[in-house]
């Protein structure tokens, strides 16, 4: 799965540059994205050309509603996304990149298992050290006023080699050559489903990093501090 992630380190101008995001579209650096919050896409718009736009991070399908379970739906599988009810309309219409540049997952501290013992946090990032973006899935939910909450998912696959001994699973990072066919709808989905690869196991960087980052309600840069004497960590 992916439950938080990091936009910290590259400077707006130059994701503006990367991304077709507009100065209209506010681009904060955090260090702490979670769930519920609000996180900078490329979506398209009616006529299929992307645009830059903030969406909620937890999919609210166009028949869901915010209340039921939102938060759950952060993440959908690739393996099944083309067939899921709430999720195969989406895939063929309603794909958008989720602008990142590294991702967190926790594994157990050393010694006896305990719901309650401590657990160590790993900042992931692609070795080309740049901005990239998740594949993702968004949508928008109309309530009868007429407000509108546009949401969004990460798609996730089974994790290579180097993020496996921390989780099972991690979020498809794209190429940046299949950004455009990812956000094209005329792609065929037997492509789309191409696209949809762990990254390479050599160019996946693992860091250990220290227990800010464990609140999710702290967005700050000491969330990239190291930790677990700040090395790099053996995950074998």
């Amino acid at each position: 799965m992916c439950g938080r992630y990091t936009l910290a380190t590259p400077d707006p101008a130059d994701i503006r540059a990367r991304f077709p995001i507009s100065e209209a579209v506010e681009i904060r650096r955090r260090y702490n994205v979670a769930p519920g919050d609000d996180v900078l896409t490329v979506t398209t718009d009616r006529e299929g050309s992307p645009r830059g736009e903030l969406l909620r991070w937890g999919l609210v399908p166009s028949w869901g509603h915010p209340a039921e379970g939102r938060l759950k739906m952060i993440n959908a599988r690739a393996e099944t996304v083309a067939e899921r009810p709430a999720y195969r309309g989406l895939f063929g219409r309603f794909r958008c990149l989720i602008v990142a540049d590294g991702f967190y997952e926790w594994r157990p501290a050393p010694g006896p298992a305990s719901p309650r013992a401590p657990k160590h946090a790993f900042h992931i990032t692609s070795a080309a050290g740049a901005a990239f973006a998740f594949a993702g899935l968004w949508s928008v939910w109309k309530d009868g006023d007429g407000s509108a909450l546009r949401s969004c998912t990460i798609l996730t696959v089974p994790a290579n080699e180097v993020v496996a001994p921390l989780h099972d699973r991690m979020p498809v990072i794209l190429d940046a050559q299949a950004e455009s066919a990812w956000l094209d709808r005329s792609t065929p989905r037997a492509h789309l489903r191409q696209l949809l690869e762990p990254l390479p196991a050599e160019l996946t960087l693992v860091r250990a990093v220290g227990p800010a980052v464990n609140d999710a309600r702290y967005d700050g840069p000491e969330c990239l501090a190291g930790g677990v004497g700040d090395a790099q960590v053996t995950l074998f």
